[in-house]
């Protein structure tokens, strides 16, 4: 399959460098078909690096290959275009999917993902933003993305800019107090420019949300924010669409989406395996795991599987 180098620097090659225009209309299936390339491009990245975290970047490709493609406005070209909207990764530790998706959009080569957490790299093992020109913020410390992205809608606000902001956040990382001080301030300022999306796996790294602890009923939680609350499933390319659209819509308040997902989706000895929080497959898993890949693949061109 390609993935032996010669090289003593790399074991892992991308044999697949094509990127897409995020300007193109594209369907379900050739964004379901993208993201699974974004899952190969995560596999083999970890494999490589030898660290980083598979199942929470795995369990988000669907949604940020919806974002990046069809949901928000950006130019690869020009990363600091003034009219962008703005995308804050507070779970910063899910930055392989990131790097995977703007690699696909143009933002750099595709082969420079495996590079990820070498030395001199770019793409660090947390989003680094004066690194890699398209990412707003810097991350490591969990909680930390909402109140910038609050500060970042706020601003827009006051300016009269109609750019909307997008902030990513994991299901664990809604046990951090910050989180709530900056969704009671979102709340209160009507931020109905503000868009946040949980990845709600229901695991962290150390087990199951509700036994580590409990964040149900956590729609109910939102909503005593004052914010709209949607749910929908996190590997449906049309769910996460109308979700996205639906956020989009409300007015005169913030909206979260609560997408319902698997960690280490695609891969079947990682899904909803808390293990796999901050744990790279091996070589031998690496192939494995690509073999299950590419049969979805197969599935999604015979429309099987979206």
């Amino acid at each position: 399959m390609g993935e032996e180098s010669g090289s003593a620097a790399s074991v892992v090659s991308i044999p697949d460098d094509e990127q897409f225009d995020v300007t193109k209309e594209y369907s379900d299936k050739e964004l379901a078909l993208i993201a699974n390339t974004v899952r190969k491009d995560i596999v083999r990245m970890l494999a490589e690096a030898k660290s980083g975290h598979s199942g929470g970047s795995l369990g988000l490709a669907d949604i940020f290959t919806v974002l990046y493609f069809r949901v928000m406005k950006h130019k690869p070209s020009d990363p600091f275009w003034p009219e962008r909207d703005i995308f804050i990764l507070s779970n910063g530790h899910v930055v392989p999917v990131r790097y995977a998706v703007m690699a696909r959009a143009g933002y750099l080569p595709v082969k420079e993902l495996l590079t990820l957490r070498k030395l001199g790299t770019r793409l660090q093992g947390h989003p680094h933003r004066g690194d890699l020109p398209g990412l707003e913020t810097s991350a490591g410390s969990l909680g930390q993305g909402l109140s910038i992205a609050v500060g970042a809608a706020y601003g827009l606000k006051m300016d009269g800019k109609p750019n909307t902001v997008f902030c990513s956040m994991g299901d664990g990382e809604l046990q951090e107090g910050s989180i709530w001080e900056a969704a009671m301030a979102a709340g209160h300022y009507k931020l109905d420019n503000l868009i946040g999306f949980v990845d709600r796996n229901m695991l962290q790294i150390d087990g199951n949300t509700e036994d580590v602890m409990k964040l149900e009923p956590l729609a109910d939680k939102w909503k005593s924010f004052n914010w709209e609350v949607i749910e929908a499933n996190g590997h449906s390319i049309k769910e996460i669409t109308e979700a996205f659209e639906k956020a989009k819509a409300v007015k005169g308040k913030p909206a979260v989406i609560l997408f319902h997902t698997k960690m280490g989706k695609g891969v079947s000895f990682m899904e909803d395996k808390a293990e796999w929080h901050g744990k790279p497959p091996s070589i031998d898993e690496m192939k494995k795991a690509l073999e299950e890949l590419q049969e979805t693949e197969e599935k999604i061109k015979a429309g099987e599987v979206m």
